[in-house]
């Protein structure tokens, strides 16, 4: 059984279709990476997943489960699903330790001094410990989204959503949150990342899937998809990203 199974989704807003019948199934370990156009879908595809929209049609599983189904309490669900966003949203008036701190002992009411060490694990596997006790306007964009990331870690996600994450980016400072990202992948957690970063494309991803019009055009695996696409429409895509 996948860990999320999507079938048929479809979103519109008003009149516009932004998502036409996808179908895509993930498995848990696996980093899938979303390619394609602004305005195709992508980051509503990963607002959806997270039910942050609520999808117009078709169906989510998770572990089997429709959370889709009416009734169906999100909550939970979110719980074990992390998202980190372009811009990082951190908390200005809280510490980096407090802003990591904040969603366990709100959400999970687990005892302060349990989430405090957790926090400081995580804020060590970002290499942002000995910022633990400093305010976000502080810290450079790219410490300030390593934050977000050990954030979102703090919760025990089953599932990571990963939208753009670096394009809010000063170039020089997207490394430090890619070289993140490749340690999450290698420890195995499930990811969903749309990004404009070919190379970590190539480099993480187990799948890569070009979206375009709201469609799912192609879905390979990397070597696949940037050795010999078969849609021309990801042909023009690829040429044009990677030769700019």
């Amino acid at each position: 059984m996948a860990l999320l199974e999507i079938k048929n989704l479809r979103k519109n807003f008003g009149e516009l279709q932004v998502l036409k019948d996808i179908n895509i199934s993930i498995e848990k370990g696996e980093v899938l990476v979303l390619i394609g156009p602004s305005g195709s879908g992508k980051s509503t595809f990963l607002r959806c997943l997270n039910l942050l929209e609520q999808p117009s049609g078709g169906n989510i599983y998770y572990n089997g489960t429709n959370i889709l189904e009416h009734g169906f309490n999100p909550v939970p669900y979110r719980r074990h699903v992390g998202m980190c966003f372009q811009r990082f949203n951190l908390f200005p008036f809280m510490t980096v330790l407090e802003n990591v701190m904040f969603a366990p002992r709100l959400v999970l009411k687990k005892h302060k001094d349990e989430i405090r060490q957790t926090a400081l694990t995580l804020l060590d596997k970002v290499g942002l410990k000995n910022k633990a006790d400093v305010y976000p306007a502080t810290l450079s964009g790219g410490q300030q989204q390593r934050v977000a990331i050990a954030r979102s870690l703090a919760m025990n996600p089953e599932v990571m959503l990963f939208d753009e994450p670096t394009s809010a980016l000063d170039p020089e400072l997207v490394g430090e949150v890619l070289a993140v990202m490749k340690d999450l992948a290698k420890s195995g957690m499930t990811m969903v990342t749309v990004t404009h970063e070919m190379g970590f494309a190539k480099e993480v991803s187990d799948r890569v899937i070009f979206m375009d019009a709201g469609y799912v055009v192609e879905d390979e695996s990397p070597k696949e998809m940037f050795t010999n696409p078969k849609n021309e429409r990801t042909k023009a895509f690829l040429s044009r990203i990677l030769n700019k």
